[in-house]
């Protein structure tokens, strides 16, 4: 058998191996476009291989016209799986020149059917005999059909779609792929056509012997290719293992959630669809089959609670993230139970909320506990009160007496008016004048002492700074008199309100003023002042500080005096500053105690400044 038709014989073959390969390869992936269209190309090849077989074997100028002509329709069928090729592998290449190129090549498969014996030649007037590889093979010879200049234009434009393909996939950053394929594919194409137009105007004496190029062009398409289903059944490999992991972990976290007693809720907005774990159903009160819909979950929320769950839901979903939240539900059996819900939310590329997920559970024997703490705090914080109310009684006492006693002595000088026969009563009109203004005088210190005294639950609201310091001035003025101790206050201009309670942040300033004046009792006769002053932190808090010139805090103790029931009075109970800070703590502020440069120790504390609306 001759060298030449064992080697087309064999490119063939291999294009027909290749093609079978590539299509078991889509059949089973139908996703796989590049390969389906890799299998038609070397499908269309292994046909021009045995047109290139069959011209070099011609006997007759009839027959090798008649074999080129439908060679040309494995040529149509190379350029254009070509094309598609390039546009499912590289994901490149403009569309309008791909167009161009396959419209292009499709009009000059009608001219080659049309127009003279086919695309090449008006007419093959005779055979040439050439040597190739040992042998005598034909070569055409005849008058040339001007359409051929079309089909130039054609590879022309095949190639400049080429190069934009390569270009556009290089700048992707798929480098490898638009030098190897895209390199490859222009290069050989370059080739393919340069010796195509070479041998048509007899310039040089070859028979067509494209295959040769056909078949490196489809060695590094292949190479690639297979490459990528190498890297897929590697990555389907790896897939499967990461799924049976999945799995193992899914099954953990299951038992580490059933073990927590978490219930698991998905809420679908675009199905409107809602999905939980039996143990979410359970808590909620629904039966396992019962349908879930989000009117019927508010249903079960306490109604006390349910603008509030709203209200998170409503942010949560328009400012994007997630929401936590505590509530209470009311199942149908009346029990009423507590329930905490985390939720994270997902959003489209419009921004649109789609989807919920969340865990919820059952807090009840927390908030128990919460109650019961916060309870006892307010019992500990009103013992706190008396016991201060307690210190300060004998100078509170004296402050009293004083309106008392002036009232009792205009009112015997009133009485004596009155027994004259003719009384001058513009001196008895201010006698009961400045009776009805010591009255007020000791009212006003009752009603600061009772209002201290009171027991109540935190009711924030905007309080002015100046009357919410000054108050705990006057009610502490006749104890630091009677002690000595000379009381500054220093206010800010223009403080903006602030957002708690009033008796309970007069509590702590009462508390740290009497500790400052308790202070510098330790110290000699001189400089016995403690000073109170207010001035903004930032733009959303007001800081409070009691000054005091006393000795000072222990530096190793400044850490410690926050702690329950440490203390550094000989007869204290280590209870007052650790409420204070509960009560600061409580309003969303921070407490804290430094020395002074100069001397003595400063207690400071923040108070948010009060905002539009209710401030939880």
């Amino acid at each position: 058998m001759s060298l030449i038709t064992i080697i087309w014989s064999m490119s063939a073959s291999a294009c027909l191996t290749l093609a079978g390969i590539h299509f078991l390869v889509w059949s089973r992936n139908r996703t796989a476009w590049a390969n389906l269209f890799f299998c038609l190309l070397a499908t269309a090849t292994a046909a021009w291989t045995f047109c290139e077989l069959w011209m070099m074997r011609a006997d007759t100028p009839v027959e090798f016209a008649t074999v080129l002509k439908w060679g040309h329709v494995a040529v149509w069928l190379i350029i254009v799986f070509l094309v598609v090729f390039v546009r499912f592998f590289l994901r490149a290449g403009r569309p309008w020149l791909a167009w161009i190129v396959c419209g292009l090549r499709t009009l000059l498969l009608l001219v080659n059917f049309l127009v003279g014996q086919n695309l090449n030649y008006l007419q093959v007037t005779g055979l040439g005999q050439v040597k190739l590889l040992g042998e005598t093979v034909a070569i055409g010879e005849g008058l040339p059909n001007p359409w051929i200049l079309l089909g130039q234009l054609n590879l022309v434009m095949l190639i400049i779609f080429l190069v934009d393909a390569s270009v556009t996939a290089w700048r992707r950053g798929n480098r490898q792929h638009a030098l190897t394929v895209g390199g490859s594919i222009v290069f050989y194409t370059l080739i393919s056509t340069a010796q195509s137009l070479l041998t048509f105007y007899g310039i040089v004496r070859v028979p067509y012997v494209g295959t040769i190029f056909f078949m490196g062009l489809l060695a590094v398409m292949g190479f690639e290719l297979s490459g990528e289903t190498l890297r897929a059944s590697q990555l389907d490999h790896q897939l499967q293992r990461s799924e049976a992991e999945l799995h193992e972990i899914e099954e953990r976290m299951r038992l580490a959630v059933e073990g927590a007693e978490f219930g698991i809720w998905i809420r679908d907005l675009v199905r409107n669809e809602f999905w939980a774990t039996d143990k979410c159903r359970e808590l909620f009160g629904f039966s396992p089959t019962e349908r879930l819909e989000l009117d019927k979950i508010f249903e079960r929320i306490h109604p006390q609670d349910r603008d509030a769950v709203r209200l998170v839901l409503n942010r949560a979903t328009e400012r994007g993230g997630g929401y936590e939240a505590e509530y209470r539900i009311v199942l149908p059996s009346g029990e009423v139970r507590w329930i905490g819900s985390r939720s994270r939310i997902e959003f489209d590329s419009a921004g649109n909320a789609i989807l919920f997920r969340g865990v919820s559970h059952d807090i009840s024997g927390r908030k128990l506990a919460e109650l019961e703490s916060q309870e006892l705090r307010r019992e500990i914080t009103h013992v706190d009160r008396v016991s201060m109310m307690g210190q300060l009684a004998s100078a509170l006492a004296h402050e009293i007496n004083q309106p008392l006693g002036a009232i009792l002595r205009n009112a015997e000088a009133a009485e004596l008016f009155l027994q004259n026969a003719s009384p001058d009563l513009e001196e008895i009109r201010a006698i009961l004048a400045d009776i009805r203004k010591d009255d007020q005088r000791a009212g006003s210190v009752i009603n600061r002492m009772r209002s201290l005294l009171k027991r109540q639950n935190l009711d924030k609201r905007p309080l002015d700074v100046v009357e919410l310091v000054g108050e705990v001035i006057a009610l502490v003025q006749s104890d630091a008199t009677a002690r000595h101790v000379k009381l500054e206050l220093a206010v800010a201009d223009h403080l903006p309100p602030v957002f708690g309670d009033a008796v309970h942040l007069q509590q702590v300033l009462l508390n740290l003023i009497v500790n400052g004046i308790d202070a510098i009792d330790e110290t000699q006769p001189g400089d016995r002042r403690v000073s109170v002053s207010a001035s903004l932190d930032g733009p959303d808090t007001v800081e409070i500080a009691v000054s005091d010139s006393g000795p000072g805090v222990p530096a190793d103790k400044l850490t410690h005096i926050f702690d329950p029931f440490f203390t550094t009075k000989p007869k204290g109970m280590g209870m007052g500053l650790p409420i204070s800070r509960t009560i600061i703590e409580a309003h969303q502020g921070r407490i804290w105690a430094e020395n002074k440069i100069e001397g003595g120790a400063s207690f400071r504390f923040t108070v948010p400044i009060a905002e539009e609306g209710v401030r939880q």
